[in-house]
């Protein structure tokens, strides 16, 4: 059950502050309902992320609290920009659900409806994200120096590194995010949560004209139009965000190109360089991200932890990453057929209207196994986009 509220305006200290006074945390499921009133105080509505996630309260709690960084803390762009980008990452993989989230949270915070209408009509530099946005969702192994060194010497257009190193982890985030989104067994097209959505983003628009009066009316739109514009740019399709349709997942393994070498964790790690960069260029997301990747590597998994290793390793191996110390023949002994399938649809093309229920064979299989599965599948491929995203930026950096 999807719970909205009329009142938007609640804070997040008064709410929090209340449900503390009310709920004392001694069990897992008290702590996950905290998490739950912390999210619905948030944003207003409990969303199917924090609901699917609650099965996992100490993982959901280093979930909202990196991404509410992201999206609302201190940082190097207005966060107008940070919403458009998370609009432009979850339209490469046609996630309407994560479209109209940020589509009315972009309202919400002061964005300009008619970008709404599409990445054409979009400001250059947010245009510019497109390339690297398409790179890093679909084959992130092609990001180079050469993309990172045109974003930043475009002249009056140019990113300054903090606010590239910021776009890039939200268009990271936001891409992994569809992948739980749609291993969760739903995009949410039909879901009341879209219905939800689309209310807020009404009331943010009547918001939007009270605040501004007759400003709305005397741009490019012709009077009578307007509102009938709005709502064709609400309803409208993620594809009006993406070029390039075409441009998707492409077999590592299988590709035609010498000059694509394996990523080979021993010469760039998340502990070792990713980490230290992100942090320094980005004042503690890396911390953050860290909290987020061990959580999900100590949640218990009852199969075996063997098998989560496998997981893990097999999803970087898709992206073209591995790891030295890896007996890779544990992959094909521990991941059965059908598991593969699932976890390699889940992260390279979640989008597919194929993607197959998780194929978990141990029985009694638990909805937050489940859960855990796609959670793993969501950290694996954020830090692998991170790690082509940050080894770019690094090479620029010495260049």
């Amino acid at each position: 059950m999807i719970i909205c509220t009329k009142n938007m305006d609640y804070r997040l200290g008064t709410q929090y502050q209340f449900v503390q006074n009310q709920v004392m945390v001694n069990s897992e499921k008290d702590r996950a309902s905290l998490l739950c009133m912390k999210a619905l105080a948030n944003r207003g509505h409990l969303d199917m992320v924090s609901q699917q996630m609650a099965s996992h309260p100490q993982y959901l709690e280093s979930f909202l609290r990196t991404q509410h960084y992201i999206l609302y803390m201190d940082g190097p762009l207005p966060l107008h920009y940070r919403h458009y980008i998370a609009i432009m990452a979850a339209a490469r993989h046609h996630c309407r659900y994560l479209v109209s989230l940020h589509s009315a949270q972009f309202l919400r915070v002061g964005g300009d409806p008619l970008w709404l209408q599409g990445l054409e009509a979009a400001p250059p530099r947010l245009r510019h994200l497109d390339h690297i946005n398409k790179v890093l969702a679909h084959q992130p192994w092609l990001t180079a120096r050469s993309h990172i060194q045109a974003l930043l010497k475009t002249g009056e257009q140019c990113w300054s590194l903090a606010e590239l190193v910021q776009a890039v982890v939200l268009l990271a985030h936001c891409h992994s995010l569809c992948s739980f989104v749609f291993g969760s067994g739903s995009s949410l097209d039909s879901s009341c949560e879209v219905a939800c959505l689309r209310e807020q983003i009404q009331k943010s628009q009547e918001e939007i004209k009270e605040r501004k009066g007759d400003q709305l009316h005397s741009q490019t739109l012709p009077h009578a139009d307007v509102e009938e514009e709005d709502e064709a740019m609400f309803s409208a399709d993620p594809s009006c965000f993406v070029t390039d349709p075409e441009f998707c997942y492409q077999e590592f393994a299988r590709r035609e190109e010498d000059h694509f070498q394996v990523f080979r964790v021993q010469d760039y790690s998340w502990e070792d360089h990713g980490f230290s960069l992100v942090n320094r260029l980005y004042s503690d997301i890396g911390h953050l991200l860290d909290e987020r990747f061990r959580n999900v590597a100590s949640l218990p998994f009852p199969h075996s932890p063997d098998l989560k290793r496998a997981i893990w390793n097999y999803i970087h191996c898709i992206y073209g990453i591995r790891y030295d110390d890896y007996d890779y023949g544990e992959v094909s002994r521990l991941l059965e057929r059908g598991l593969k399938l699932y976890i390699k649809a889940v992260a390279c093309y979640p989008d597919s209207s194929k993607t197959p229920l998780c194929p978990l064979s141990c029985a009694p299989v638990k909805a937050s196994d489940k859960v855990h599965v796609n959670l793993l599948v969501m950290e694996a491929r954020l830090q692998a986009e991170l790690l082509y995203a940050l080894r770019a930026i690094t090479q620029y950096m010495i260049a």
